[in-house]
């Protein structure tokens, strides 16, 4: 398989190389991730609610939203998928039936080892030609990253 990645920077993304090599970056690699769950039958996204229900089952879908980093339309969508495929159940909360409750069936909770597998390939396949020190230093400023997109998103002024 050939690289199609255009070794040449564009012109308008000259002031943003960063910016342009972290869109290059997410693109290939949910590429990938993507290609490995749908062998799991699973869309992206799904494995990072069902990873939060196999640390702590039971979870609500707001708990789910909040720890998953998804947006609402996108967890609801995902959650209603997957309780058609049969890997969760949905059922209001007896505290208040307006709080919907999530738990993993036996078929969900059977997809704990292949996820954790598909996960630890795709790590080393992103790792493969990085030395420790330097998988340190990426996760530490992809963090930093994150941190100040998130904080400059909390201080944008709405419409």
């Amino acid at each position: 398989m050939s690289d199609t990645t255009p070794t040449e920077l564009p012109n308008t993304a000259r002031d943003g190389r960063l910016s342009y090599a972290i869109f290059q970056l997410a693109r290939t690699h949910r590429g990938h991730a993507a290609a490995m769950l749908r062998a799991l039958n699973l869309h992206p996204g799904q494995e990072l609610l069902l990873m939060q229900l196999f640390d702590r089952d039971g979870r609500t879908q707001a708990e789910l939203l909040e720890r998953a980093g998804l947006d609402h339309s996108t967890v609801s969508k995902s959650l209603r998928r997957m309780q058609e495929a049969g890997l969760l159940t949905r059922a209001p909360a007896p505290h208040d039936r307006r709080v919907m409750v999530v738990s993993l069936t036996d078929a969900g909770r059977a997809l704990r080892e292949p996820i954790a597998d598909m996960w630890r390939t795709l790590e080393q396949i992103s790792v493969r030609d990085l030395t420790p020190e330097q998988i340190d230093m990426f996760t530490t400023c992809a963090r930093t990253i994150e941190k100040s997109v998130r904080d400059h998103n909390r201080q944008a002024p709405v419409g």
